[in-house]
């Protein structure tokens, strides 16, 4: 309801007083690695989960767990008890009769242990997003450090949206991440027709963000809204737009840096996504700092009905849409009182010769496209600070 514009939509990213987010790891199974998980909360006095999703062979699991720590006290819970003998071990863990709860998903919705901050889940792979998104929030509940481990097979070759769920649940590991991964969830399993009453859609089709602007369109035509123009511009001005490699070392991330970048549309959007950059890769480089202006600009070109910005023999030169929002008269006003700027009858504008350097490209397109603007941002200065 929210994405067809009847409800506002919330978002609480303020997590609980002195909580800290989770450190998530993602690993091939390994008895070495449960080993040192479990000891390492043993010995600060807390309490350890262990998902084993199988009813048929969890005793087996705990009877490994059992030794590999011997000192620690485990309990055993699946759905399948007798609903006396699992509230009895449940209660028993929250007592701390029980050092490590050896269960099945039954944990994922309504526990709260303070002192459990240690879930290790086995066959990670095999469990959605959402549901591994609970799960995970059974621990760091106190002021506590928690630690998740999401362990796969060792000889395991993992689906491509598998690798995308873990990698998301590695990455979003933040606190107040949870809508980013609701998102996301819906990106990779797909939505039904929002417009409508079916339970089934096309978004898998068309993409998610192409689905969402296909919907978003259609919502304003049905209020009578008129459409944005739907312009994409083409930039092409040789210059070495890039994330150094040394700042954001993963490939991954990188690319959902890019896309981060590439979506900005307004300076206070620029500010969250460099500080968000900021916080979590280190102090900004200057090149991604040209990037956000990089981008800036295009966003602000594609409002303002520019197709295409290219440097031909010297000079910037501007292609304008047919429908172009751009006062004719303002144009012709400004292209008279500045020089070297000529504008031709097929909808080029040739801006004056300038340095190749990208700084003092970027500036002379934010100027005239702060000229040429007709919106109220005549003279907002695109400028990453």
């Amino acid at each position: 309801m929210s994405l067809l514009g009847l409800r506002d939509l919330s978002v609480i990213e303020t997590p609980p007083k002195d909580r800290l987010a989770i450190h998530t790891v993602v690993a091939r199974y390994s008895p070495d690695l449960v080993k040192t998980a479990i000891e390492q909360e043993l010995a600060r006095g807390g309490q350890v989960y262990y998902l084993h999703n199988r009813v048929d062979s969890i005793w087996n699991r705990a009877s490994m767990i059992q030794e590999l720590a011997p000192e620690a006290k485990v309990g055993v819970g699946h759905g399948q008890m007798d609903e006396a003998a699992l509230e009895k071990v449940i209660l028993g863990f929250m007592r701390h009769e029980f050092d490590v709860f050896v269960c099945t998903t039954i944990i994922e919705n309504g526990i709260d242990i303070p002192l459990a901050n240690t879930i290790i889940i086995e066959n990670a792979e095999r469990h959605g997003l959402s549901e591994l998104y609970q799960l995970r929030g059974r621990v760091g509940r106190s002021n506590r450090r928690a630690y998740a481990y999401l362990l796969v097979p060792e000889d395991a070759e993992l689906t491509e949206i598998a690798r995308k769920r873990l990698a998301a649940l590695r990455e979003f590991s933040d606190l107040g991440a949870g809508f980013k991964i609701a998102a996301l969830d819906l990106e990779l399993r797909g939505a039904g027709n929002l417009l409508g009453g079916e339970q089934h859609g096309h978004i898998n089709s068309v993409g998610y963000d192409m689905y969402m602007s296909l919907m978003d369109q259609t919502v304003k035509e049905l209020q009578g809204e008129q459409p944005a123009l739907d312009v994409r511009t083409t930039i092409n001005l040789g210059m070495d737009m890039r994330i150094p490699a040394g700042y954001i070392g993963d490939e991954h991330q990188r690319l959902r840096a890019y896309k981060q970048i590439a979506e900005t549309a307004d300076q206070e959007q620029a500010r969250q996504v460099l500080e968000e950059l900021a916080d979590r890769y280190g102090a900004l480089p200057d090149a991604v700092r040209m990037l956000m202006r990089f981008a800036l600009v295009k966003s602000w070109a594609e409002r303002v009905g520019v197709e295409s910005i290219d440097r031909k023999q010297g000079r910037v030169q501007l292609k304008f849409h047919p429908e172009s929002r751009v006062d004719p008269v303002r144009l012709m006003e400004w292209v008279g009182r500045t020089p070297q700027v000529q504008f031709s009858p097929d909808g080029v504008l040739k801006l004056a010769p300038v340095d190749g350097s990208a700084g003092a490209l970027l500036e002379q397109l934010e100027q005239c496209l702060g000229e040429l603007s007709h919106n109220g941002e005549d003279q907002e200065k695109y400028v990453v600070q």
